[in-house]
């Protein structure tokens, strides 16, 4: 049904009085005079559009206002028949209709009266009235506003734009498409803006901190804020600008917060200012290392974090929450990162060799966090972790007890001083309140300027090395012990990256290089203990299987004996220990040496250490260390060669008696000794009879490929056996360094071309004088059957390589085929599981 709009009637008019019967008194006309503020209504009444309403149906008759009005009764009426009817529905109109097409249809009681018009007949006859007085009366008689216009004009406007957007749709997809591509650029333009504008933000505000930092203090905060940002860039970028600004701006001395009653009390402008500087200052330092800690987590960050903290570490040691920024800086010394590692270890290395800044107040921690972490991990930790300490330096004097304090006595003096003593006493008992005033008032002074300065006094300074040295004796104890063990008591929770690349006693190096550089500190109460230790480590006879020495190498066992003898001489007056275990492993170890395995450096200094300095030698001791050198040299590198052919040299001029062995005679050297027979095998050297033998091995080193082996072979050969005083010239260890440096740039080939050539004159001149010879003898059948043999030998050798590279190519290409067949097997294994399980 189409709804009508409603007509709204006029009022009933008043009536009409002509002009003539309109009487006005004098009263009224005075009381609109006197009242003219309560007549603005009557003046403000738009009688225009009042006229207009009234005159809607003004000029229509009677006749057809009381028509209009029995209209509308009939319209109501119609209206209620209508909803009866639409309730009540035949049951089989409620079903569903499908057409041939395919669709389905619901029947209403409107619907079927407007399309088909089946059902209430009498009703179309109204429906047509109503159309007719609609047309009739609405459009005649009834005239429509101003607001009934403008809603239609506005419906219209609405449907004419639905009907112009449904058919655009295709061209508003690609409008929006080309939209979101405009709005990525725009987001791009503006991040890159964006960025350009914090860039210079951070810039500006640091300038100022820099220029001016008590007055802009307050920027601290800001720069804060824009550390929080989501952009990763701009963060790294907030944290390093704000590391430069507080390593510029924090004062050289530890910032104390003002108490509840110092903050009661009434303060200069000065005072009031220099607090709030102070306490902005500490605790946006303070939000600052707490930001720090919580990116440290962060892959992303932790380059940029470990540096900030390890740059703060170096440049302020002295201010507030240093404890935090060392706890931070030893958790990531034992990093996986060797660039974390690196920073880590220069960090705490300043802070040992710079105490000036911290008064080594920071040394003792770092030392006393170092011993924790390697006792939490189980001395599985990088080397770099407790090499630090080789960067500690102590007073020469700390080992020793202290010196008693000399106290002001009178025993020794005569009557006559103890006299004289009593008279100054007596005049002077006046003048003591005024020197104990003095005395008091130095005394103040004296606190207040240790207390502004970081330099602590002896017995201060005594104190905190004992306990860095306490610290770390106990650290290499520790690691000592742990190496002990064998590894069936060891925790199976290893680090398999410590384990793969510095090996199952990554801390033993350093710690034996410590024990070395501070043997002279070590108290005489542990001496034996350590010798033990050592002796125990470096051992290799073990019979069990988990002894140590079944697991430390060569050169960990070398270094032992290195770090024996430097404890063994620095204490010379006060040990009585024989070292002659000591000889016996290094005597072993040179042979169970690998120049591609081990290292040859420390193997240098073990010789130097063992075998050059020190006292001279037992005769039947330096002969077998003699011969082993030159047994060793024969199959050593370049370097390994020289350093033994170096200390060779050395023991053979301390020891004339040893020089035998370079005579040539057939049963050995002239001085046998107890021993008749030379025995190699022997773990002993004093047992292995080394001077019934004779030095054969340098005359093969003096045609060695390098010149400067064959130089010192032939130069050890040329000693006299007469006592001739030699002066050492080189080192082992300085033999070593040089060779393996000169090794790099030494090219074998220029060498040996001059040796080829040797050898071929060498050749050419033989086959001559065999010829000659063959000339004279005239025998040139044996001659050409020796050529013979000699060439069907290198032609088997040639057919025999032949043969060999066929065969290795052969089975390399069954293997790859044995290979092809497996793999296609296990995929047609895998397709037929698919396919099971389809």
């Amino acid at each position: 049904m189409v709804k009508k709009r409603k007509v709204v009637l006029p009022p009933e008019l008043p009536p009409d009085v002509g002009e003539d019967e309109v009487e006005v008194s004098d009263e009224d006309l005075q009381f609109l005079t006197e009242n003219q503020d309560y007549a603005g209504l009557l003046r403000n009444l738009d009688t225009k559009s009042i006229t207009k309403h009234v005159k809607r149906i003004a000029n229509q008759k009677e006749d057809a206002i009381e028509a209009l009005y029995e209209k509308r009764s009939k319209r109501k009426s119609l209206d209620k028949d209508s909803t009866k009817d639409e309730l009540e529905v035949d049951p089989v109109d409620v079903l569903p209709v499908k057409t041939l097409d395919g669709k389905i249809y619901y029947k209403t009681a409107p619907k079927k009266n407007e399309k088909s018009g089946i059902g209430l007949k009498n009703v179309e006859g109204a429906t047509e009235d109503k159309d007719k007085d609609d047309d009739g009366i609405h459009e005649s008689v009834v005239k429509l506003t101003k607001a009934e216009k403008r809603a239609k004009m506005k419906k219209s406007r609405k449907e004419a734009k639905k009907q112009a957007k449904e058919p655009v749709k295709t061209e508003d997809a690609q409008e929006n498409l080309q939209a979101e591509v405009l709005a990525e650029v725009k987001e791009e333009l503006s991040a890159e803006g964006i960025y350009a504008r914090k860039k210079s933000k951070l810039a500006e505000l640091g300038m100022a901190l820099l220029a001016d930092p008590e007055s802009n203090i307050k920027f601290l905060k800001e720069m804060l804020q824009i550390c929080k940002d989501e952009d990763e860039s701009i963060v790294k970028l907030g944290l390093q600008s704000m590391l430069v600004v507080f390593k510029d701006i924090i004062p050289g001395y530890r910032i104390r917060l003002p108490t509840e009653k110092e903050l009661e009390m009434n303060v200069s402008k000065a005072v009031k200012k220099m607090r709030f500087y102070e306490t902005t200052l500490l605790s946006s330092y303070k939000v600052y290392l707490q930001k720090l800690v919580a990116l440290e987590k962060k892959s992303s960050f932790q380059d940029v974090i470990v540096r900030c903290m390890c740059d703060l570490l170096e440049a302020v040691p002295h201010f507030n929450f240093r404890g935090n920024l060392l706890a931070a800086v030893v958790n990531n010394i034992s990093s996986t990162n060797d660039v974390i590692r690196k920073h880590c270890r220069s960090a705490i290395k300043s802070l040992f060799t710079d105490e000036g800044k911290h008064g080594g107040e920071a040394t003792v921690e770092a030392v006393h966090l170092i011993a924790d972490h390697v006792k939490i991990h189980d001395c599985q930790l990088p080397p770099d972790s407790i090499e630090v300490f080789l960067s500690l330096s102590f007073d020469d004097d700390l080992g020793k007890p202290q010196a008693p304090e000399i106290e002001e006595t009178v025993k020794n003096k005569g009557k006559k001083a103890k006299k004289e003593e009593r008279k100054k006493e007596k005049a002077s008992n006046k003048k003591r309140s005024r020197k104990d005033l003095l005395e008091s008032s130095r005394e103040e002074v004296d606190d207040d300027l240790k207390a502004t300065s970081f330099a602590p006094n002896a017995l201060e300074r005594r104190r905190m090395q004992s306990e860095t040295l306490y610290a770390v004796f106990q650290t290499y104890f520790r690691v000592l012990k742990h190496s002990m063990r064998p590894t069936t008591d060891r925790s199976t929770m290893h680090n398999s990256y410590i384990h793969g690349r510095f090996g199952t006693h990554p801390l033993l190096a350093p710690c034996l290089n410590g024990l070395g550089k501070f043997s002279h500190l070590i108290d005489l109460d542990y001496m034996g203990d350590l010798m033990n230790c050592l002796k125990m480590l470096a051992s290799g006879g073990g019979d069990s299987d988990s002894s140590p020495g079944s697991i430390l190498t060569v050169s960990e066992r070398l270094r032992c004996c290195i770090v024996a003898f430097k404890v063994m001489r620095t204490n010379l007056d006060a040990l009585n220990v024989d070292l002659q275990e000591f000889f016996v492993q290094l005597y072993n170890l040179i042979l169970e040496y690998r120049p591609d395995r081990d290292q040859g450096g420390v193997l240098a200094e073990a010789l130097k250490i063992m075998l050059c300095e020190g006292r001279q030698h037992d005769m039947q001791r330096a002969a077998a260390f003699i011969k082993r050198l030159a047994t060793s040299s024969l199959f050593f590198g370049s370097a390994e060669a020289m350093a033994a052919l170096v200390t060779l040299r050395e023991i053979l001029q301390k020891n004339a008696k040893c020089r035998n062995l370079l005579e040539n005679d057939a049963g050995g050297g002239s001085v046998s000794g107890s021993l008749a027979k030379y025995q190699p095998c022997v773990a002993d050297p004093n047992q292995s009879g080394a001077l019934a033998s004779v030095l054969w091995e340098l005359s093969l080193l003096s045609k060695h490929y390098h010149p400067a082996i064959s130089t010192a072979a032939s130069s050890i050969l040329s000693i006299n056996t007469a006592n001739q005083v030699y002066l050492a010239t080189t080192s082992p260890e300085q033999a070593f360094a040089d060779l393996s440096i000169e090794q790099e740039s030494f090219d074998p080939k220029q060498n040996s071309g001059k040796q080829n050539r040797k050898r071929k004159h060498t050749i050419r001149s033989s086959i001559l004088n065999d010829n000659e010879a063959t000339q004279y003898s005239g025998d040139e059948e044996d001659l050409q059957k020796r050529f013979s043999d000699h060439f069907t030998v290198l032609r088997d050798i040639a057919e025999n390589e032949r043969l060999r590279r066929e065969l290795k190519h052969t089975v390399s290409s069954i293997k790859s085929n044995e290979d092809y067949k497996k793999q296609k097997m296990k995929k047609q294994g895998a397709l037929k599981k698919r396919g099971a399980k389809q």
